[in-house]
């Protein structure tokens, strides 16, 4: 069966009420099709992407609305993580035009005490090639560079829509993560990651595998046996994403689905065109790259901004997130001092002392920020390729 196709638009505003303990409302709107859905159904999916993107947007995210009732929300048992509380849920507006439905939530979030400081900025994320492990399944159409096309869309998403990272593109050459992962070399993936962030200046890497990307047995419209064929073809990723300078995993997840495949057997596919993208089959995986960036956005939020050293002067530095990454005239950072260290069965790993020093933030560019201790001391044994971080 043909997936359905959601395209999702939203319009966020701000209003500041006057009300005790800070609230905000937060408005979204969302768009979603009916050519598949029945009204209730893509009502229920418009609320949820709406909600959604409302908590992103004031510093939280949600994962599940449980219950929707004629299109009303009336169960708010609602999993947040991060720096907000949802008091109410309205919905205020709701409009149907050419198969789609748009529907206009209003949620008065609270937000915490504790802030999390580092949603202000945006991380650096590595994109790497990823890897047909079944790349036989590529003939049909001649999809072989699928793996190179479906890395550069999601940076184009990434760009668009995250509100927490920015991408950069590995793409010319592929790296050995499939071979290590088949070996199950934490160890060696370790400092691949390490070595990649620190060439690339990014503070985490993704490293993907396209599992499958099979026909299904059964034709979409064998009943109709004087046309040729449709048949259903499956696209299955799993996409891993690491922390640069540890070398960490902190992140996996595998995403599924299929779609007709629009074109015939014979027929030379280029993945990288508009034909491709806008066919079923394009549309389901863009669809499964919207879920990814949710997903990295929500897992990657609240994590600490990262800064690596580059330079260090008496009682300055200069570090390489910038003006790019969201960072400000007057912001603080603390202090990190490597500290690696060889465990008794030889393993390493990446180890922080904790700096007495804290900087701000006096001068940026794009990629760099140069900050001073606050009381203006020298930085003691601070050096190279230490860490500023905002928590």
């Amino acid at each position: 069966m043909r997936t359905i196709t959601q395209t999702i638009v939203f319009t966020i505003s701000l209003l500041t009420v006057s009300l005790t303990c800070n609230a905000q409302w937060y408005e979204a709107q969302g768009h979603a099709s009916t050519d598949k859905d029945s009204v209730d159904i893509a009502r229920t999916k418009a609320m949820e992407n709406a909600l959604k993107k409302a908590l992103l947007v004031a510093g939280a995210s949600v994962s599940s609305v449980q219950q929707v009732v004629n299109g009303l929300l009336t169960q708010d048992q609602i999993s947040i993580r991060a720096s907000g509380s949802v008091n109410s849920i309205e919905l205020i507006d709701e409009f149907h035009s050419n198969n789609m439905i748009s529907v206009t939530v209003r949620a008065d979030i609270f937000p915490q005490e504790k802030k999390c400081f580092s949603l202000d900025y945006k991380k650096s994320i590595l994109l790497t090639k990823s890897h047909l492990t079944q790349r036989q399944q590529a003939n049909i159409g001649k999809i072989y560079q699928l793996d190179s096309a479906v890395i550069n869309q999601l940076n184009n998403k990434l760009a668009k829509q995250s509100n927490y990272s920015h991408g950069k593109l590995l793409l010319k050459s592929s790296t050995q993560f499939y071979r290590l992962n088949a070996s199950f070399n934490e160890e060696k993936i370790r400092q691949l990651a390490m070595s990649l962030a620190d060439t690339t200046d990014s503070q985490y890497i993704v490293f993907s595998e396209i599992n499958d990307i099979s026909f299904e047995q059964e034709r979409s419209n064998s009943w109709k046996i004087w046309q040729q064929g449709t048949y259903p073809r499956s696209f299955n990723i799993t996409i891993y994403l690491y922390n640069g300078l540890s070398g960490e995993q902190i992140w996996q997840q595998s995403y599924q689905n299929s779609a007709v495949w629009e074109f015939t057997k014979r027929e030379d596919v280029d993945v990288n065109g508009t034909a491709f993208w806008q066919s079923g089959y394009g549309i389901m995986i863009s669809s499964l790259l919207d879920s990814m960036i949710s997903d990295i956005d929500d897992n990657i939020m609240c994590e600490p901004s990262e800064g690596r050293i580059l330079q260090v002067k008496e009682n300055q530095i200069t570090i390489n997130l910038g003006r790019h990454h969201g960072v400000k005239i007057g912001d603080e950072f603390s202090l990190l001092h490597s500290s690696n260290f060889t465990s008794d069965l030889g393993r390493s790993y990446s180890g922080f002392n904790i700096s007495p020093y804290k900087v701000k933030v006096v001068k940026l560019t794009k990629q760099t920020a140069t900050a001073t201790t606050l009381d203006n001391n020298s930085l003691g044994n601070i050096q190279i390729n230490d860490l500023a971080v905002r928590y």
